[in-house]
């Protein structure tokens, strides 16, 4: 919390909140004892307002003890917290009980006849009551928050312990029924660490929880193929070694999880981060312009040796092999004229020290604004040699022609073949490690830079997988599942590239100072991808014709998702259900615009028809939300927010049956493509329609509001809520698959994702 209303940050030792769960749950308790603690500040009261400091107590007390009853159901279902927890329990009851008894008034009369001791003449108690009242429910909170993460760690290690005997298995029957087990098992874990990801409050740990969640995802399906084709060639060295790579990686990802959830250090939290460009651009221009406030918050030697470590790290750029005799050029240009800004700075500045200027003279104004200005020039030049750099090579890789030709060579035994298409494809590899490297160094922010690493990672190791594969292949060209191997690795990478055109898309918003609009869902569930079987129903591709005709409408699809997105950031309360369910929709409906320009994740219309599904099963979670909403409205009110919502159910049926209704041929699934992104557009534009007229009743009613919000409420919003479809070991991120789910939820149920 960022303060306490009794002025100290910190009413409780140790206790860090690190999730916004956490968080938003204490909001509304601190907003009521503020209320009642600022109450003296208006010395004259009417009855109605002294009604009203009652009532705030009142409610304050009753909802602290429902509060305590879930806090003392977790002690007793958790025998190592329970005299933590129950301490806790005993310490908040007692303080709500207290604030319960100095806001009990009764009326002005009787409070100054029988001389009672009440709020208005002891602040000091109630000050007192308020501070153990905060500090014991943040206790109860964390606490169960460590519940949270034991959740987390025991199911890892459930999944560990599997892995280990899949890796053990010789035979396919025993392998199936232990792939079976493992599939559940990853199920759970991806829940449970997705709700993780998106409740902590740090982005750097969230990005991190994202590039180590999309491992285990890809790799759960490399895992599969490649254990299958090892005990199909149980002596073929190459399949072997295209296992243990698989197994190697997993057991990195679950060890990052822990880490990130139990904050323990490690040689990864260490040096995740390298220096990048950008970072020694902000510090060198923010050091340049602490200079206009304190002539000595630095030394000249300081700046220059600052400047001088920018500098060596445009080595990566200019060393390279990949960029253009004119790029270097103008690269060392932009140096050295950076370099020369900087001496008459420093020349102006020894200058201004000599005659004991207290402030910056004109002449180091001008150096302060020409040095910022070179280093800026410089930061532009090099976030564009890496961005033309990164746009090149996604169109040269865009055909898959290595990828294409080491699949041939294997299937024909070509062994020679295959060890040159290997080659080309470890030079592409080669070029695009370096380029995630100098994205890395431009990307603007920290978890960009995370997702920038994570991208480097994943293709310096994929590409040997794919190479290890294809020489499993052309050793055993007539084996099915090893071509199939093979596929999976080059979807694989072909993912990889996707996702690195969403964080080019994402750089380059940054850079040029845009919100940027809402990452798709980097775990889009692909229809029988984790199935033991795979086969799939036949997906297609819209060739060139198609994609222009739907060009129109995924424009007007991509705008009315911006509009949304404005229209959300408007909102207060940005945890609030319908903020979240709308944010989920607009995000899905841009994937379905990037879709019609045959870029993002959306590859073929099979994957835009379970996109639809998914986006027509989170319209339905948001019309239950408004249908609870509306609950609180009178009735002109209600019934303008009924009449819409009854609408966006019709809309959000159409489109479920639709992505749902079989077609065949390639005009009936064009049709079938143009009526599911006609009825997203129609669903976004009644949510367009009911967020700004929401909102203003959401600022209208929350003013009303006088109780805290009481387990029993967290039980019924979470009984609302749809259960979590498994669709498979690491299905994507649906919205109510992987959505947010508060701390609040956990508490009131613990037990909910192990039933799963």
């Amino acid at each position: 919390m960022a303060s306490s209303p009794c002025g100290n940050s910190n009413f409780d030792s140790g206790l860090e909140i690190k999730t916004r769960s956490v968080e938003q749950t204490l909001i509304p308790l601190v907003s009521q004892i503020t209320t009642l603690i600022n109450h003296k500040d208006k010395p004259k009261k009417s009855e109605r307002t002294l009604a009203a400091i009652h009532r705030v107590g009142q409610a304050v007390s009753v909802a602290v003890g429902r509060f305590v009853a879930v806090g003392e159901a977790i002690a007793t279902e958790n025998q190592e917290l329970k005299d933590e927890m129950g301490q806790a329990c005993f310490e908040a009851r007692r303080a709500g009980d207290a604030i319960a008894q100095l806001t009990d008034v009764g009326s002005v009369v009787s409070s100054q006849s029988d001389g009672r001791v009440t709020v208005f003449s002891d602040r000091t108690g109630m000050v007192k009551a308020a501070r153990l009242l905060l500090s014991s429910v943040t206790k109860v909170l964390v606490l169960a928050d460590r519940i949270v993460i034991k959740q987390i760690i025991t199911s890892r290690n459930k999944v560990l312990v599997t892995l280990d005997h899949l890796e053990r298995v010789s035979t396919f029957q025993e392998f199936v029924q232990i792939f079976s087990q493992f599939g559940n098992e990853m199920v759970e874990f991806a829940h449970l660490t997705g709700d993780r990801q998106n409740d902590l409050k740090d982005e750097k740990k969230k990005a991190r929880m994202a590039a180590a969640r999309a491992v285990l995802e890809k790799c759960t399906m490399m895992l599969l193929t490649a254990s299958k084709t090892c005990l199909r060639h149980p002596d073929c060295e190459s399949a072997r070694i295209n296992k243990d790579a698989v197994f190697h990686r997993m057991r990195c990802a679950l060890e990052q999880v822990i880490e990130i959830v139990t904050e323990a250090r490690s040689c990864g939290e260490n040096k995740i981060l390298p220096a990048s460009i950008y970072n020694g651009i902000k510090d060198f221009k923010s050091s340049v312009e602490c200079l206009r406030e304190n002539l000595y918050s630095l030394s000249p030697q300081g700046m220059g040796s600052q400047l001088e470590a920018l500098v060596e790290r445009t080595e990566d750029f200019t060393d390279s092999a990949y960029t253009s005799h004119e790029q270097r050029q103008a690269i060392l240009g932009l140096c050295q004229l950076a370099r020369q800004d900087t001496q008459q700075l420093v020349h102006a500045w020894v200058e201004a020290q000599s005659v004991h200027a207290k402030e910056a003279t004109e002449d180091m104004e001008v150096a302060i604004l020409k040095t910022c200005q070179s280093v800026s020039d410089l930061r532009r030049e090099l976030h564009k040699v890496a961005v033309v750099r990164a746009s090149d090579l996604l169109k040269v890789h865009g055909e898959q022609l290595p990828l294409r030709a080491l699949k041939a060579a294997g299937a024909e035994g070509n062994l020679e073949a295959v060890a040159e298409y290997s080659h080309t494809l470890t030079e592409q590899k080669e070029q695009l490690v370096e380029t995630c490297r100098l994205l890395c160094h431009v990307s603007g922010t920290e978890p960009l830079e995370i997702t920038c690493i994570h991208a480097e990672e994943t293709f310096h190791v994929i590409g040997p997988q794919i190479i290890s594969a294809a020489q499993t292949l052309a050793l055993h060209p007539s084996s099915k599942i090893a071509k199939e191997n093979l596929e999976v690795f080059c979807e694989a990478w072909e993912s990889q590239l996707c996702d690195m055109a969403l964080l080019l898309r994402e750089i380059n918003d940054v850079f040029e100072g845009r919100r940027g609009d809402k990452r798709p869902y980097l775990s889009l569930p692909r229809p029988g991808k984790h199935s033991a079987n795979l086969k799939t129903a036949k997906a297609v591709k819209l060739d060139a014709e198609e994609q222009t005709s739907m060009a129109k409408l995924g424009l007007e699809l991509r705008l009315l998702s911006s509009d949304v997105d404005t229209e959300v950031e408007k909102w207060e309360e940005q945890e609030h259900d319908i903020v979240r369910q709308s944010q989920s929709l607009a995000s899905m409906a841009y994937n379905m615009h990037l879709f019609t320009r045959g870029e993002g994740l959306l590859k073929t219309t099979l994957d835009l028809f379970h996109q639809a599904e998914v986006l027509s099963e989170e319209g339905l979670q948001l019309c239950s939300s408004l249908r609870t909403f509306s609950t609180q409205l009178v009735d002109e009110e209600k019934s303008v927010v009924m009449t819409e919502m009854e609408k966006l159910v019709a809309l959000c049926q159409q489109l479920q049956m639709g992505a749902k209704t079989p077609v065949q041929g390639k005009t009936a699934t064009f049709q079938k493509v143009d009526s599911s992104i006609q009825t997203t557009r129609a669903i976004l534009t009644v949510v367009l329609s009911l967020l700004p007229f929401c909102n203003k009743l959401n600022r209208k009613y929350k003013s009303e509001r006088s109780s805290l919000g009481s387990p029993q409420d967290w039980r019924e919003r979470q009984d609302a809520s749809t259960p979590v479809k498994e669709e498979g070991a690491l299905n994507g991120k649906s919205s109510n698959g992987f959505g947010v789910k508060s701390l609040e939820q956990h508490m009131a149920s613990l037990n909910l994702l192990e039933s799963k």
